[in-house]
């Protein structure tokens, strides 16, 4: 066909024109009208293709075949039709074919993200069947520190109370079914390696968020108590060892003195109010105590640490005087 566009001319109409040769070059009209519609060449301006019933006007295919990668040199080796369907595969191979996995990833990170945010609870329970005791459908003292082995985890730590918390658990030492299950449920985790990964940013949001920090630290003073004798009172060495361990993070500075003042004191119990309220009081006295105002409804025991805090204080500063006034003599 040669390196030329001849054979995408339209030959010119005879000299003298008939209504038959009009009527035929209506129906070419009309049949490349529907082949390609005048939307589809206002939006797509190079494959348009210009036609007249006269027949004078050629097609305007040089932009089409240069988009097709198709030069003046094979010019006649491409028809019209089978271009303009080059063009549309060329088209359609850029979109992502349906049911390919590997050109489908947004579709099935989707689907993945739903599952891991949905947890399963045939799994839960499978995990639950792991530790629970082999007499009672409960997870007692063995098999809380088999879990604990697992998760890598020492029982007195910190994210150990986390966990519990989580849980909800109603009494120490132990997790109920219903408590396992929801409770990993609510954490979205089914998975030793999920309640890994899953502590670590609880803890680091309790360390910022206080009103998250309060429901824990409420939640600890009932997690002490011996629900089944009834207890309402926590006993004062278990109160201390639950202080150190909830305050691992978000410490008052004056904890440390604190402990020691019911530790030297023999304190017999924590009530809930007293435990609840020195959250508050940790929060809004001073390290030095300065702020303390006996006149508020505080716990008795409160006012009976400031008085020992104040006196310690004060015989603080007479010894220091008293060291130095003994120096001054000896000079």
């Amino acid at each position: 066909m040669g390196n030329c566009f001849s054979c995408f001319k339209v030959p010119p109409p005879p000299s003298t024109t008939n209504q038959s040769t009009i009527l035929e070059q209506k129906d070419e009209t009309m049949e490349l009208r529907t082949l390609f519609p005048q939307n589809a060449s206002q939006n797509h301006p190079h494959t348009a293709i210009e036609s007249h019933a006269n027949g004078n006007k050629k097609s305007s295919l040089n932009a089409m075949s240069t988009f097709n990668g198709v030069g003046s040199d094979n010019c006649g080796s491409v028809p019209i039709v089978p271009g303009n369907l080059r063009l549309s595969r060329g088209f359609y191979a850029r979109l992502p074919p349906l049911g390919r996995t590997g050109n489908n990833s947004g579709l099935n990170s989707v689907i993945d993200c739903k599952q891991q945010k949905e947890p399963s609870e045939s799994k839960i329970n499978c995990l639950f069947d792991q530790y629970k005791d082999p007499h009672e459908d409960i997870i007692l003292a063995d098999g809380i520190e088999r879990l604990c082995d697992d998760l890598q985890l020492s029982p007195d730590e910190f994210k150990v109370l986390v966990l519990a918390w989580k849980l909800n658990a109603e009494q120490m030492c132990q997790f109920t079914r219903q408590e396992f299950v929801q409770g990993l449920k609510s954490m979205r985790v089914d998975s030793i390696r999920g309640i890994q990964l899953q502590l670590p940013e609880i803890v680091q949001e309790l360390a910022t968020n206080g009103e998250f920090f309060k429901d824990l630290y409420r939640f600890t003073f009932r997690f002490g108590l011996d629900v089944n004798s009834g207890q309402r009172i926590l006993p004062a060495d278990m109160a201390i060892v639950l202080w150190r361990l909830v305050f691992t993070i978000r410490e008052p500075p004056l904890l440390s003195r604190w402990l020691k003042f019911l530790e030297c004191h023999h304190v017999r119990g924590i009530p809930r109010d007293t435990w609840n309220m020195f959250l508050n009081f940790a929060e809004s006295i001073g390290d030095d105590l300065g702020a303390y105002d006996d006149a508020e409804a505080w716990p008795s025991l409160f006012d009976d640490f400031v008085e020992y805090e104040n006196d310690q204080m004060n015989q603080n500063i007479t010894k220091d005087e008293f060291i130095k006034d003994s120096s001054a003599e000896n000079e």
